[in-house]
């Protein structure tokens, strides 16, 4: 394969996964003069249409979701192969691409990945924040990170976090001018702040668990937004109750400024796992990220829980 063929191919993934050629070009750093030119050049040398245009819209033709099918899995692997030239270095070095949900990102970014970065300078971690469970393998990403009852029996999972609780609350003001919810029944009665999952659409409905005893209440409220630390500044500001995982506002409860209740329908579930397929060549800087993450952890050879 010339280098001029995998260019024009890693042009077609870009605009493949973006459905826009402005996207696709601010992701590759060319101009859409040039993504184009390497799209044409695909198309006629392949013999092909690949991409519909329109001055709206971009999508696959029949030929092109072929082509796409297979392609993100082949550069997976060359990547692995590429990467795996490190173990060749006194340092390891190149990156590390993770797909994780926003909680996720946030405890891994104000915990592990500073001492990270200075342990391993070399190394480039790149985060994609995604609310959905994505194919980690199909879309290129090393590993995902997600809470443990999320993860499929086929992956290896080590864990980051220990177990996770979520937190029901609202500000004194508000508590002063409704009653304390005893139940999540109740919940319909209450002023809630909503959280809208940004890829998906769908508005999230809040767990509950309570002596074997499992359900999802969907909440209304004043305010739906797709910012986690929103839906606490409402609640601070006596919109509502928010529904958040109990270290984020662990120092507005220790204050007084927010209030916890239905605390005995909140008990704790799996926490943050890093998970990764078995059996995949691993690179010597993903490897050494697995290892620092992995300290003072056990390593399970499967995640636990299922589904999602």
């Amino acid at each position: 394969m010339r280098g001029s063929d995998f260019a024009e191919l890693t042009a077609f993934v870009a605009v493949a996964e973006t459905q826009s050629f402005a996207r696709a070009a601010s992701k590759l750093g060319l101009s859409r003069s040039a993504l184009s030119h390497a799209i044409r050049a695909l198309e006629e040398r392949v013999g092909t249409r690949l991409l519909n245009r329109t001055t709206r819209s971009v999508s696959l033709t029949d030929a092109g979701r072929t082509l796409f099918a297979r392609l993100p899995q082949a550069f997976a692997e060359i990547k692995d192969a590429v990467d795996g030239l490190s173990v060749y270095r006194e340092q390891p070095a190149g990156t590390v691409r993770l797909n994780l949900s926003r909680p996720a990102a946030e405890i891994l970014v104000t915990s592990k990945l500073p001492a990270f970065a200075v342990a391993y300078p070399d190394i480039h971690v790149e985060l994609t924040v995604e609310d959905q469970i994505s194919d980690i393998v199909g879309s290129g990403y090393d590993a995902g990170v997600r809470p443990g009852r999320f993860l499929h029996q086929d992956m290896i999972a080590v864990r980051l976090t220990p177990d996770i609780r979520i937190a029901i609350a609202g500000s004194p003001a508000y508590f002063e001018r409704h009653p304390i919810p005893t139940v999540p029944k109740d919940l319909a009665k209450h002023a809630c702040i909503d959280y809208r999952w940004t890829e998906s659409g769908a508005v999230y409905r809040w767990p509950f668990s309570n002596a074997g005893e499992q359900l999802e209440v969907e909440v209304t409220g004043p305010l739906t937004t797709n910012d986690i630390g929103l839906t606490v500044e409402a609640a601070l500001a006596g919109m509502g109750l928010a529904c958040t995982l109990e270290g984020n506002i662990a120092q507005e409860l220790a204050q007084g400024r927010l209030v916890r209740v239905l605390e005995d329908w909140c008990p704790p579930s799996p926490g943050f796992y890093l998970y990764y397929p078995s059996g995949r060549l691993l690179s010597a800087a993903f490897r050494a990220f697995i290892d620092f993450m992995r300290t003072g952890e056990d390593v399970t050879s499967e995640a636990e829980g299922s589904g999602g």
